[in-house]
C-alpha cells in the first residue's frame, strides 16, 4: 500500500479562490493589522507571507512591525487602537512574543469579533460548545483538507497527538464537532503506539522530527503531519514532518511536508478575516 498524497496545494486555492469571491462581495474591502514584536527570522517571513497572500485575495493588510523592547502597555495600547478603528476587521499577533510580554493579557486584549487566530477565550469557548465562526487556522485548514479529499469523519476513530492550544486541542474540539470519537494523547501517555494505531483519522503535531513510524499507524489510517521540523542532512538543513516517510506505505493518506498543512494555515487565515469583515457588516 502506498498512501494518498493529500496534498495541501489545490485544497489551499480553491479556498484562496472562494475567498478572494467572498471579498469581493463586501462593501468595503476587508482590512487585516498584523503585528510583529522584533526581527526574528521566523516570525519576519510568517508575516510577509500572510501579508503577501492577504493582497492577493483582496485583502487590505497593514503590517506593524514594533522593536522587540516594545513594552505591554504600548502594545495593549496598539491593540486598543485597532480594536476601536471600524474598518479594522481582523487582527493578528504574530506569535511567540519576546519573553518580557506576557502573552495570555495581549490575546485576551484583542476584540473577539477581530481575533482572525481564533486564540481569545470567547472563541475558543464557542468553538467547545459547536457554535464558533473563527476558527484557529490550522486545525480548521486540516478540516479543509479532509473535506477536500472525502474524508468523512463522523463515526471515526480520531486521534491527536499533541495537546497545545494552537493545534491539538482545537482539533479535538473541531473533530468531536463532526461526530468523531476522540483522543488527545501527549507526552505522557503511556504506549502511544497502542492508542495511535486504533486511529482512523491521525493528526500528529509534537514538533518531534519523524516521530511517528510505521508500526505505530493503523493499515489504512488518514494522516494528517502537522510538524514543520528542521533537521541536518549531510550538513545540509532539510524540513521534515513529525511523521517519518516510511508511514507512507501503511497509512491510506497522507499529508506532505513541506506542501501539506502549512499551506492551509495561511489560506484559513484569509478565510477568517473575510468572515471576520462580513460579520461586522451584518451588524451595521
Amino acid at each position: 500500500m502506498t498512501a494518498a498524497n493529500l496534498a495541501g496545494k489545490p485544497v489551499a486555492e480553491a479556498l484562496l479562490a472562494e475567498v478572494a469571491q467572498r471579498a469581493q462581495a463586501l462593501p468595503h474591502p476587508p482590512r487585516l493589522a498584523l503585528i510583529r514584536l522584533g526581527e526574528d527570522p521566523a516570525s519576519v517571513s510568517y508575516v510577509r507571507s500572510k501579508d503577501k497572500k492577504a493582497g492577493e485575495v483582496g485583502i487590505q493588510s497593514e503590517v506593524h512591525a514594533l522593536p522587540e523592547d516594545t513594552t505591554q502597555e504600548e502594545l495593549l495600547s496598539l491593540i486598543a487602537r485597532l480594536n476601536a478603528e471600524g474598518s479594522v476587521h481582523g487582527i493578528l499577533v504574530q506569535l511567540p512574543l519576546p519573553a518580557h510580554i506576557d502573552e495570555a493579557p495581549v490575546l485576551l486584549a484583542v476584540d473577539p469579533a477581530k481575533d482572525v487566530d481564533g486564540f481569545h477565550p470567547y472563541n475558543v469557548a464557542q468553538m467547545w460548545a459547536g457554535h464558533a465562526q473563527l476558527n484557529p487556522c490550522t486545525p480548521r485548514g486540516i478540516l479543509e483538507i479532509l473535506d477536500f479529499y472525502g474524508v468523512d469523519v463522523a463515526g471515526k476513530r480520531a486521534v491527536v497527538v499533541g495537546r497545545s492550544e494552537i493545534v491539538g486541542r482545537p482539533m479535538a474540539a473541531m473533530l468531536l464537532g463532526r461526530d468523531a470519537t476522540v483522543t488527545i494523547a501527549h507526552s505522557r501517555t503511556a504506549d502511544l503506539g497502542a492508542v495511535t494505531r486504533e486511529a482512523d483519522i491521525l493528526v500528529v503535531a509534537v514538533g518531534r522530527p519523524q516521530f511517528i513510524t510505521p508500526e505505530m499507524v493503523k493499515p489504512g489510517a488518514t494522516v494528517i503531519d502537522v510538524g514543520i521540523n528542521r533537521i541536518d542532512v549531510g550538513g545540509k538543513g532539510k524540513i521534515v514532518g513529525d511523521v517519518h516517510p516510511d508511514v507512507a506505505e501503511v497509512a491510506g493518506g497522507l499529508t506532505p511536508v513541506p506542501g501539506g498543512v502549512g499551506l492551509l494555515t495561511v489560506a484559513q487565515l484569509m478565510a477568517n478575516t473575510v468572515t471576520a469583515a462580513e460579520l461586522q457588516a451584518a451588524e451595521r
